[in-house]
């Protein structure tokens, strides 16, 4: 038995009632056309409706939206109320906001990058307490250490980023000689250029620059990856099964940047440093001889120290920042590309701030 779909004109307004489904398409939207041009009350009845599907339901709604903003439906069967409560919401122009103060408004952006910025520190904060957490229970229980995890993503942040690192470090070296070379020549002194490579690459540059290039390299795959597996619902498996996604997914991915990140420091430094003895060699006319008895000279254990030192620190902060922006990612490709470039952002910034931090404390104790 079908109930054709109807539309009728009273004195309270308009009467629906029958079948308001995409079976009658043309029919419905023939009658609400024609209803939609002529009437004018705010009332429409919908309590002699006995079907309805998501089309019928939203033309009732456009219908409504065209008798006025005051219009309202009446009469609403119980187990409709949802369908025509959830069509209400949809489209819905939004509220333009006046122009408004300017100062306010600077001030309501400022407030709102200092709310951004605090709950990101809080997140990175949360993330270190709980990779300690984990790391605790590692030592605790050497067991349930993920080695073989842990050694592959060695494998990846150090062995494998040994090339690149090696080439950028060296050309960095060789322009910071040349430019030393080329100033210092003027003042005739350019055998001080063997203090600015030596002292400039093992305290600050040599470090610097490879945790910025693992940040960039290493930093964003980490991201990537965890965001990956959160789009794909395998850290809530993981979850599912008993597992500490902390201590099986992260825990290893940072140990493994921590490691490396020093080691790859090491080996910058020692092929900017030859990088600069090479160009002091061909383009200053220096000798590596020399060269090598002037750095013995220029630098001390504590320049390389300081160096050192800094690298696990801005390690650990590159693998937290890296694995808080990644459970950051939500269910879409364009949420992952943002929380990747995001976390890189991050890492760099943090690591300069960091450097700077360090570059102060060593110089209040004399290093």
């Amino acid at each position: 038995m079908t109930h054709p779909p109807q539309l009728t004109t009273t004195t309270q307004g308009l009467l629906a009632s029958g079948a308001w489904t995409a079976a009658y398409l043309a029919v419905l939207e023939r009658i609400t056309g024609d209803a939609g041009a002529r009437e004018s009350s705010g009332r429409i009845d919908v309590a002699g409706i006995v079907a309805l599907d998501t089309f019928g339901a939203w033309l009732l709604e456009r219908l409504r939206r065209r008798i006025g903003p005051d219009a309202e439906f009446v009469g609403v069967p119980p187990h409709f109320q949802g369908l025509f409560d959830a069509l209400s919401k949809v489209n819905q122009p939004a509220a333009k906001a006046g122009a408004g103060n300017p100062v306010l408004r600077l001030l309501e952006r400022i407030g709102r990058a200092t709310e951004s910025a605090g709950v990101d520190l809080l997140a990175l904060v949360a993330m270190l307490g709980a990779l300690g957490e984990a790391l605790l229970r590692v030592l605790l229980n050497p067991r349930r250490l993920r080695l073989t995890s842990s050694v592959h993503q060695l494998d990846r942040v150090a062995w494998q980023a040994t090339p690149i690192i090696l080439l950028i470090t060296f050309l960095i070296g060789c322009i910071i000689a040349q430019q030393g070379i080329f100033h210092f020549r003027k003042f005739g002194a350019d055998d001080y250029v063997v203090d600015l490579v030596g002292i400039l690459i093992l305290r600050e540059i040599g470090v610097l620059l490879v945790a910025i290039m693992v940040a960039g390299r290493s930093g964003s795959s980490y991201t990537a990856e965890i965001g990956s597996m959160k789009m794909r619902e395998e850290i809530d498996a993981l979850q599912t099964m008993g597992l500490n996604p902390v201590e099986v997914l992260l825990l290893p991915r940072v140990v493994a940047l921590v490691i490396a990140l020093p080691l790859l420091t090491f080996v910058g430094s020692m092929a900017a440093l030859y990088g600069g003895g090479v160009v002091a060699w061909l383009y200053g006319g220096m000798s590596p001889e020399i060269f090598i008895a002037r750095l013995k000279e220029a630098i001390s254990l504590d320049h390389f120290k300081v160096g050192i030192i800094k690298a696990p620190f801005m390690a650990l902060m590159i693998g937290a920042v890296a694995c808080v922006e990644g459970l950051k990612v939500k269910g879409s490709a364009e949420s992952l590309g943002l929380q990747t470039t995001s976390s890189v952002v991050k890492s760099i910034f943090i690591v300069i701030v960091l450097d700077g931090l360090f570059a102060i404390f060593f110089a209040s104790i004399g290093m």
